[in-house]
């Protein structure tokens, strides 16, 4: 299972709504300031999701293991 991080104020929620469709989980986890919120997507197949955030010009973070609450804070890019 792959995990991609996200920031959430760079997906449009018609790109949201696609990328939840292709992934097998989608979690948001909300911060206060200054910390951004994020979501998370689980999936299955690395290749073809890369490929969509790729052509979509996202910036994103991949993982093998789901991060922790404190992991997410500190992932951010």
């Amino acid at each position: 299972m792959w995990h991609f991080i996200i920031k959430q104020d760079a997906l449009t929620p018609g790109l949201y709504q696609h990328l939840q469709k292709l992934a097998v989980l989608t979690e948001v986890e909300l911060f206060n300031e200054p910390y951004e919120n994020v979501c998370l997507f689980s999936v299955e197949e690395y290749a073809s999701f890369v490929d969509e955030l790729d052509l979509s010009g996202l910036r994103y973070e991949a993982l093998t293991e789901r991060p922790t609450r404190d992991e997410l804070r500190n992932l951010l890019f």
